[in-house]
């Protein structure tokens, strides 16, 4: 890639990610409340005269704090922008979109409500002071983005203090998954901790935590030698050291990094690009465990270190490369585990059970889902999977349990967990796989990109959400439309970079006439005329499109933004069919508070028959299990069981009888109101047989006018957000939006586009 094309790139990425910042509520964060408030009296319990009685009892007993406030999961992100990414010292108030994005990986991963505090000081006892001052309010600290050697000072300080846990994310969090990745790196060449030696290039926080946590764990003091700019530590060096450096110095007559790592076993980057070159590789001992970390460049590229070495095991901080050094991996779960325990601190016990529990997670089969949604590659351990990826969600169940059982035995949990079995489901529930699911899908895209056909490409938002596509990385899009009207357009809206996105015009492609000969062909014995078909190809886009596609001059396609769904549906389906033995079906998905359904049809069957509900059913239900969950199906209604009898309920009991005959692998019931089949208490209070083991999560409506009604509500009134209509069943991949889609939801359609069409 050109200077030019990275700079563009850069300029075209800023702007999106201010954009993204800024619209709608500005920030990523907000505080909804937990209780209703709905009436006089839900304000007399939440606050005067009933808040009282919650704030006598912790007078009384300050532990209670955690049972009648949110302090129990409650994290503050401190910084004062000292070290902030790459960016240095960037004061307080330009560090708070970092702190704001840490609190929502706490609330995304792990369930746990994050308030970010921007300090402004470089005072390092003011920001102690601070600190350690507000330790009522919260259940634990996330330090982030101080410098050394401050932030050693400000961690230490701050747990000696303070009786919950302080965790500064920058020294551990690195040290814990760059522990788990060597441990894995070990048993498979058949090394020990107490034998290896380790080289650590960087004398910062995080490779100063990575070797002291490594020594914890086995590794002798002698076998590990750190070096900075002016080479390595040694014993008697004068020369730009400090206490923390010289706690690790050592006798060695090494005095550069080339001498360090002859025949060094490992090799640790915490530095700067470029810092290894390949004969340094080459003088590593036999299958060198090389991690890479600095970013976003490494210290030596994998393919430099694999031409020299291909024997080598190699990890990097990059998503672009086999086993990366990612601490949400770590962070979220470690807090998770120590927050349901009401730890006092974080201490080292706690680490090393995190660090082992991520590496025997790799070592684990992985679940059909997370393959799938990373490609359907063979996620295996070894050489290439010594780290398990960042979105398997069975991490907060490994990592979480696992650090709450080292709190227990180790002496510091508080409100020790009696039944770790029953633990281990909770956390298996607290989390929708959603959101983790659909960035796979978006990695998964990006790594294999595909051409994605925009059909309405002279509308604004469309134009857009095209160059927003490939400026994630997710794919190539073509727009559909004049050449003159849409480059007009984006010279006036400014859209550097659009320009180059390839545009057809349907009326003079150089396809056309391959397209209105399929066409006819296809169509000629449903009346259609060879001028009909020449008419549809040269001016209706979405027949156009779809032609782009099913012929192989184009992978998936989107559209519906300017037309209602069934005009647009009736379009594109004249030229692309249903799957073999299978029908169209449309399903949503509404997300609001960690919880996913899928309702559907939501645009295709206006009233179907008990086999066609059942047929929508099993279509839905290996959508969901893509998306990693497990259906429980309720068939709606609004009757439970039989009471009242109905004509349209009917259906829905017709459509239990074909699923019985069928025996699929997931759970179904019905018919049922939509209260029973969402609280799953009241279900087993009133319909004990029900045959669902938790609340539905896919509701599969009697009739085209209720799921459409139903999820448009959603869409409008609830807090979360609404994922659709998706498209199932076709023999090619496509997606319609809803007309007023915006930027966003194009581009999620495009990316589901591109993903179906990877299957």
């Amino acid at each position: 890639m050109s200077k030019k094309s990275k700079n563009l790139d850069k300029k075209n990425l800023d702007r999106e990610a201010l954009s993204f910042h800024s619209n709608g509520r500005p920030g990523k964060l907000e505080i909804s409340a937990t209780k209703p408030l709905t009436s006089q009296h839900d304000l007399s319990l939440a606050y005067s005269p009933g808040v009282a009685a919650p704030c006598l009892a912790i007078e009384a007993n300050p532990d209670t704090a955690y049972d009648y406030t949110a302090k129990g999961n409650l994290v503050a992100v401190v910084s004062n922008g000292t070290a902030v990414l790459g960016l240095g010292d960037i004061g307080a108030a330009a560090s708070k979109p970092v702190m704001e994005g840490k609190a929502v990986l706490f609330k995304k991963f792990a369930d746990i409500d994050g308030i970010d505090l921007e300090l402004d000081t470089s005072d390092t006892d003011a920001f102690i002071n601070a600190v350690s001052l507000m330790g009522p309010s919260f259940g634990g600290i996330n330090l982030e983005d101080i410098k050394a050697p401050e932030c050693f000072i400000i961690e230490q300080q701050l747990r000696e203090k303070m009786d919950i846990p302080v965790f500064h994310d920058d020294q551990h969090g690195t040290a814990i998954i760059a522990a788990a990745g060597l441990i894995n790196a070990l048993h498979l060449t058949k090394r020990e901790l107490a034998s290896i030696k380790v080289v650590s290039n960087g004398a910062g926080a995080a490779s100063i935590a990575c070797v002291e946590l490594l020594k914890t764990m086995g590794v002798p003091h002698e076998n590990v030698i750190i070096c900075d700019r002016a080479g390595p530590i040694y014993q008697g060096r004068e020369t730009s050291m400090n206490q923390w450096k010289s706690a690790h110095a050592v006798r060695t007559k090494a005095r550069s990094l080339a001498e360090a790592l002859e025949g060094a076993d490992v090799f640790l980057g915490l530095s700067a690009a470029g810092a290894m070159t390949k004969d340094m590789v080459k003088k590593m001992a036999n299958r060198p465990i090389i991690f890479a970390m600095a970013n976003p460049v490494p210290e030596i590229m994998p393919d430099e270190a694999k031409s020299v070495r291909p024997d080598a095991i190699i990890a990097t901080g990059r998503s672009d490369f086999p086993n990366q050094v990612n601490n949400v991996l770590g962070f979220p779960y470690i807090f998770r585990g120590a927050l349901d325990v009401r730890a006092s601190k974080i201490n080292e016990e706690m680490k090393i059970a995190a660090a082992n529990a991520i590496a025997l997670l790799a070592r684990e089969d992985v679940p059909e889902s997370v393959a799938e949604a990373y490609g359907g590659q063979a996620l295996q351990f070894g050489e290439d999977y010594i780290i398990p990826a960042p979105f398997d969600p069975r991490l907060i169940v490994a990592v979480s349990t696992a650090v709450a059982k080292a709190a227990m035995d180790s002496g510091v949990a508080r409100k020790p967990i009696k039944d770790l079995e029953t633990y281990r489901k909770d956390l298996s529930a607290r989390l929708d796989p959603t959101a983790s699911t659909l960035q796979v899908i978006y990695d998964r895209i990006a790594a294999n990109r595909k051409r994605v056909v925009f059909a309405e490409g002279e509308e604004e938002r469309v134009i857009r959400a095209a160059l927003a596509f490939r400026n994630a990385g997710y794919g190539d899009p073509i727009l559909i439309g004049r050449e003159h009207r849409i480059i007009e357009k984006i010279e006036k809206l400014g859209l550097e970079g659009a320009e180059t996105i390839p545009i057809t015009n349907a009326k003079i492609s150089d396809h056309n006439e391959d397209y209105i000969n399929f066409l006819y062909e296809k169509l000629q014995r449903q009346g259609a005329l060879r001028r009909d078909c020449q008419r549809m190809v040269n001016l209706d886009r979405n027949v156009f499109a779809a032609c782009m596609v099913v012929k192989g001059h184009a992978d998936s396609m989107v559209t519906g933004l300017t037309r209602s769904f069934r005009p647009s549906f009736e379009h594109v389906t004249r030229v692309i069919g249903p799957r073999a033995n299978s029908d169209f079906v449309a399903t949503s998905m509404i997300i609001s508070r960690g919880r996913t359904l899928f309702v559907g049809d939501v645009s295709v069957n206006e009233r179907p028959t008990g086999e066609q509900l059942a047929d929508i059913a099993e279509a839905i239900a290996a959508k969901a299990k893509q998306m990693g969950h497990t259906p429980r199906i309720a068939m709606l209604s609004f009757s439970n069981f039989g009471n009242p009898e109905s004509l349209i309920s009917a259906e829905a009991r017709r459509a239990i009888t074909i699923l019985d005959d069928r025996n699929p692998e997931f759970e179904y019931d019905g018919e049922m109101t939509a209260d029973v089949a969402l609280d799953y208490q009241l279900m087993q209070q009133r319909y004990p047989f029900c045959r669902l083991s938790g609340p539905a999560n896919i509701l599969i409506m009697p009739g085209l006018h209720s799921a459409n009604i139903t999820f448009k509500l959603m869409q409008k009134l609830a807090e979360g957000s609404v994922i659709g209509p998706m498209m199932l069943g076709g023999e090619k991949p496509f997606q319609i939006v809803q007309m007023g889609a915006s930027v966003n939801d194009i581009v999620q359609a495009a990316s589901l586009a591109a993903y179906e069409a990877l299957r």
